[in-house]
C-alpha cells in the first residue's frame, strides 16, 4: 500500500520561504515519478511540480516556475518542494504523490502565506 508523509508546511509572510518534504513507503520509490500538487480552499487540487525517478527531469506548472525547486533524495525515499518568494495564493494544503497519481493520497501539509 502506498503510503505518504508531507510536512514542513506553516504560516510564513509574502516572500518568506519554506520546504516541504515527503517521505514515501509501499512502492519502489527510485522508479516512479514524484509530483507535488497543491488544493486551495474551494478549488480543485492541481499539480505544481513532477520530477523524473532519477531527478534528471523536472516540470513546473507556470504559476510556481522560478520560485519553487522540487527535488528527490532516493537513499531516503524523500521527495521535496522548496517554496521561495511565496505569495498568498500560493496558501494550499500540499500532497505528495506518485505522476501520475496513486489512489493513496496523505494527509497533507497546510502551507498560509499571509502578512
Amino acid at each position: 500500500q502506498v503510503q505518504l508523509e508531507e510536512s514542513g508546511g506553516g504560516l510564513v509572510q509574502p516572500g518568506g520561504s519554506l520546504r516541504l518534504s515527503c517521505v514515501a513507503s509501499g512502492f519502489t520509490f527510485s522508479s516512479y515519478t514524484m509530483s507535488w500538487y497543491r488544493q486551495a480552499p474551494g478549488k480543485e487540487r492541481e499539480l505544481v511540480a513532477h520530477i523524473t525517478n532519477t531527478g534528471a527531469g523536472r516540470n513546473y506548472a507556470d504559476s510556481i516556475k522560478g520560485r519553487f525547486t522540487i527535488y528527490r533524495d532516493n537513499t531516503k525515499n524523500t521527495v521535496y518542494l522548496r517554496m521561495n518568494s511565496l505569495k498568498p495564493e500560493d496558501t494550499a494544503v500540499y500532497y505528495c504523490n506518485r505522476y501520475p497519481p496513486s489512489a493513496d493520497w496523505g494527509q497533507g501539509t497546510q502551507v498560509t502565506v499571509s502578512s
